[in-house]
């Protein structure tokens, strides 16, 4: 993997994702303003913010790595990102696996994970 891959690969330790509908044509400032303003903690922590749009078909992500603020951009050109719907707060988080999921369409609400099995030696 090339170090510029590596670079935008590399997930930062917290995913954060709004819960409000979130202008498109903001960008990096407008973003880092939400953040600070409604994610209680810091645009530059070791963390990425996700944000969607009204009709959920485009998503923004940002996050700090050190040198300067990264932006990435996704539309679905048909159906739309698959956001929990059951969610009272104005922000949660989420792991990266769900993350991944949510990518790729798939309803994280509805996934259910094996529980952990602890050896008993």
């Amino acid at each position: 993997m090339s170090e510029v891959t590596e670079m935008i690969l590399t997930l930062p330790n917290k995913i954060y994702i709004s819960s409000a509908n979130v202008d498109m044509r903001k960008s990096i400032d407008g973003l880092v303003s939400i953040v600070e303003d409604s994610f209680n903690c810091s645009s530059t922590d070791d963390a990425l913010f996700v944000f969607h749009n009204k009709y959920c078909d485009k998503i923004k992500m940002l996050y700090w790595n050190t040198e300067g603020f990264c932006l990435l951009y996704k539309r679905i050109e048909k159906g739309r990102f698959r956001f929990p719907t059951k969610i009272n707060s104005p922000v949660y988080t989420i792991t990266e696996e769900e993350l991944l999921w949510l990518l790729h369409g798939l309803k994280i609400e509805d996934i259910r994970h094996y529980k952990k099995v602890v050896s008993e030696q």
